[in-house]
């Protein structure tokens, strides 16, 4: 699938686990938008998705984020949390990036083995 900049909601869960949680979601796809991230803001109102991206930088960043590096299936490698001044490792099977405020990704379930899901905005407002 070929991303584009714009919005949506991020899955996760659902299945025997419990019920699952929505939340807002940024999908920056182009260059210029993944360049600019989360730089210049001092918060997150839900999830934003980089990619293509196998790493990520908190250099000029405000706050501390949690990190989560996916596969090409949108299931999780690795989750970290970041303070500012931080350069992450690259993951080598990482095709996307999901970052978020610190502490978000454990109150939502995200962890190494999940997969989640995207929604477009289309898709969002049709179902």
């Amino acid at each position: 699938m070929r991303w584009r900049d714009g919005r949506g909601r991020l899955v996760v869960g659902g299945g025997p686990g419990g019920p699952a949680v929505a939340v807002p979601l940024e999908i920056a796809a182009s260059y210029r938008a993944r360049t600019k991230g989360l730089l210049g803001r001092s918060s997150i109102d839900g999830a934003l998705l980089l990619t293509p991206a196998g790493s990520v930088h908190t250099f000029r960043m405000r706050f501390p984020i949690d990190v989560a590096y996916l596969d090409r299936r949108l299931r999780v490698i690795a989750v970290r949390t970041m303070r500012p001044g931080r350069l992450g490792l690259p993951r080598l099977r990482a095709r996307h990036v999901l970052e978020a405020g610190a502490g978000a990704m454990a109150e939502w379930g995200v962890r190494a083995g999940v997969r989640v899901e995207v929604r477009l905005e289309a898709e969002v407002t049709e179902g």
